[in-house]
This record gives structure tokens, sequence and C-alpha cells, in this order.
């Protein structure tokens, strides 16, 4: 097909893109050969949880918050009781602390696999989705399915249930598993570890564009580990700050095409937050092998090139995979399933890692413990600033790529960033207009 000639208008919209989570559009003009304007657009009406926290016991927001995304229910979970105990002055330690790692590897790993093998690699096969995929690869897309069910697993038997975990609770968990029920999982972990250091290996033999941009990555970081449920906020620009001065360094920001806020940092502009982040970040605090897998699937310490995110995402499935299988082998049955947390009266700040980013927390209560206020900051309202830079170079790159080829190779640089627009329908719109 040959190329569009630059003075020509054109137009291209797809109806319904599989494989991005939520309801969203993307709008491109091109005038002289030129990229003159990106947007992506989320027009999915608001979903006020900010709103009806308010009102509500401290003790009810991470049911509530959990109720956010069916895919990352964890994270909303965790950060709100961060956020809690924080203002309240607990901390949480020992088993109880390392359930809560535990439960965010199943989160990570059914999240990931979801999104690496049956998402985001058809675009690297060749395949319009998984199932087509999976005339021609049934193997691997068993052996994915089956590391997702694991996941679920983890946090059906921490959390009470897969979706919408019900046992989390501020200060600790309403039921903690025996080590009986944990050490079920132990044959399958031994098999999933295995299998996750094959997939880092096939990931790394994909075809990849050429595409490395010079980011700011902005990740948690953890003195004693590759940072999951808490730590300090980094960026490889000089970032260095506690989970509480996030509203003094981030500025979130409305703009006529997006129902969701865009982040920035206040003295620079986007930042990119997420697997990329966290491993460009923390490499050295992955677990050997891990860091052995990544380095033989040639990416080494860093990496610039987005399309190579699942990549990375494979090596974090492999890095939770044995995390949660440590944690497991460790495991001695907690005494009591939770701590007494008493409210007072102040601003809470929580954050943790949900697997597409840091996903921030801020809450005032009262003296009894009714929420006043609540501020919620999901990975992909941080990230969406940064897409769209990412469209606009890469756009400007290809301007002559014919229409067909544009707009997959468009469409797959959206999927890089694994967005979570909302759990409902996926569906993206894109409009090319060129004067």
């Amino acid at each position: 097909m040959s190329s569009p000639k630059k003075s020509k208008t054109r137009t291209i919209k797809v109806d319904y893109l599989a494989r991005v989570e939520g309801e969203g559009a993307m709008f491109i003009k091109l005038a002289g050969g030129e990229v003159k304007e990106v947007r992506l657009e989320i027009f999915e009406p608001p979903r006020f949880f900010e709103a009806f926290l308010r009102g509500r016991n401290f003790t009810e927001a991470p049911d509530i918050t959990a109720r956010i995304c069916g895919i990352c229910p964890i994270a909303y979970q965790m950060s709100s009781i961060n956020a809690m105990e924080d203002l309240c002055g607990v901390s949480i330690g020992g088993q109880l602390r390392e359930l809560r790692r535990l439960i965010y590897c199943g989160e990570w790993i059914q999240s990931h696999v979801l999104h690496a093998f049956m998402l985001h690699l058809p675009d690297f096969l060749g395949y319009q989705d998984a199932i087509q995929m999976a005339g021609d690869h049934p193997d691997l897309v068993k052996k994915a399915l089956r590391m997702k069910k694991l996941g679920n697993e983890i946090m059906n038997i921490v959390g009470g249930r897969a979706v919408h975990p019900i046992n989390m609770r501020v200060g600790g968990f309403y039921r903690v598993p025996t080590r009986d029920e944990l050490l079920t999982l132990n044959d399958e972990l031994s098999w999933a570890i295995g299998v996750a250091e094959e997939l880092v290996h096939f990931t790394g033999e994909l075809k990849f564009l050429d595409f490395e941009q010079d980011y700011e990555f902005v990740a948690m970081r953890h003195p004693d580990e590759y940072a999951i449920i808490d730590g300090r906020l980094i960026s490889n620009r000089g970032l260095d700050i506690s989970v509480r001065e996030f509203d003094e360094h981030i500025q979130e920001e409305h703009v006529r095409h997006s129902t969701a806020l865009h982040a920035r940092i206040k003295a620079r502009g986007n930042y990119f937050v997420g697997p990329l982040a966290r491993f460009n970040l923390n490499f050295e605090q992955l677990s050997p092998r891990a860091q052995a897998a990544a380095k033989r699937s040639g990416l080494g310490k860093r990496c610039n090139n987005p399309f190579k995110s699942i990549i990375v995402r494979s090596v974090e499935i492999l890095y939770a995979l044995e995390l949660a299988q440590e944690i497991i082998g460790k495991y001695k049955m907690p005494e009591r399933p939770y701590v007494e947390v008493k409210p007072k009266a102040g601003t809470g700040y929580g954050c943790s890692e949900a697997p597409r980013g840091i996903c921030h927390h801020r809450y005032t209560i009262d003296e009894e413990g009714t929420i006043m206020d609540a501020r919620i900051a999901p990975p992909t309202s941080q990230n969406q600033k940064t897409i769209e830079s990412d469209l606009a170079n890469f756009v400007r790159a290809r301007i002559e790529l014919p229409h067909d080829e544009l707009q997959w190779q468009c469409e797959q640089a959206i999927r890089n960033y694994d967005p979570c627009i909302s759990c409902s329908t996926h569906f993206l719109r894109l409009h090319i207009e060129q004067e």
C-alpha cells in the first residue's frame, strides 16, 4: 500500500479496540506533514468514588475503593489502608505485612499475565486477539491461563475471593490463612516459576519497534526490597519524597478532552509510572533469578523502550512468583489477624505499586473516624500526559505510513501502558485528521 499524500485529509476510526480497559478515543491532527495535535480522550462519565467516600467510616474505605477496579482491587485497598494507618499512627509489621505482600503478588501475577499474554502479545504475533492467537499457540495460552489462575488463587486464599477481596482491613485482616492453606500453592508456584523464566526468554525474542524515549520515571523505593506495598517516591531526575509530600510535588489538572485528571510534576511536567519505572529505578532489588532472566532477555539494567514493557512485565511475574513462594515458605500464622486502629482527626496519605504504577490516596477524617475528604490518583491518570507525548513522538517519525499500519502501531503504543481507563467494556476510537 502506498503512503498517503501529505495534502490529503484522512480519518481513521476504530469503533472497538479490544485489549484496552475502558472507553476512550484518540485524536491526531496532521498538517503540512507535521503533528499538530494529539489527544487521548477519556469520555467515560465520572464515577464519583471520592465523593461517596465522604461521610463513610474510615474502616469502610478498603471495601469501597476495591470496587474501583476488578483487575487491581488490592492496589486500591492497600493504598487506602496505608493512608488510614498513616493518619492513625499505626505501623504493621511481621507476618501481617508479609501477607499483604503475598496478596499483592497474587494481583501482580494475574494482572501482568492477563495484559502481557492475552492483551499485548497478539500485537507482536500479528493477531487481532488472544482467541485467534490460541489457535496457533494453544500451549502458550494454556500456560498463561494457568498462571493467571494461580494469581487469582493467592488472592482467594488470603483475600477471601479473587475479585474485590473482602478480607483486608485497616490494621490487618479479618482472618489469616493457615500455613496448610498456603502450602497448597507451593507445587503450582514451583511449576510457574520455571514457566515464567521461559516466558521472559520468549518475550525477549519478539521483534520491537525502535522507540527509545527520555522519560522521567517515578516509582516507590524501599531500602530492603523491591517496593510493592510501601516506600518513598523517587525518580531518575532527582525526585525523592515521602508519600505525604505527593501533593507538594505532583499537580493534577483538568483538560477539556478527558474526564480523568492529568498529572504532572510541578517543576518539570509529565512522568511515567508502572513496570518500566520500577524496573529502571529498582533493578538491583529484584531477585538474582529475575535479574539474570532480564539480562538474558537482552534488557540489561535499564530500558527506555515502552514496547519492551512486555518483557519487563514478564520479569515482574517471575519476581512475584518467587516472592510468593518465599513468603509462604517462611510463614507462621500470627496470633491475631489484626491490630486495633483507633481513629483520630487529621489527614493521612497512602501509596502502593499497582501493576500499572503508583496508586496514591489521601483522606481527611474527623475524631470519630468519618471521612471528610478523599483524593485518589490512579496510575493511568498519572500516565495520560506521557501517553500523549509518546503518540506525538511516535507518529512524527512515522507520518508517511499507510493508515492501517499507522493505526495498528498507535494502538500498540497505547497498549504498552496497559491503560485501565475503567473496568468496563474495552473501547477506543482513533481519529486522524490531515490538512
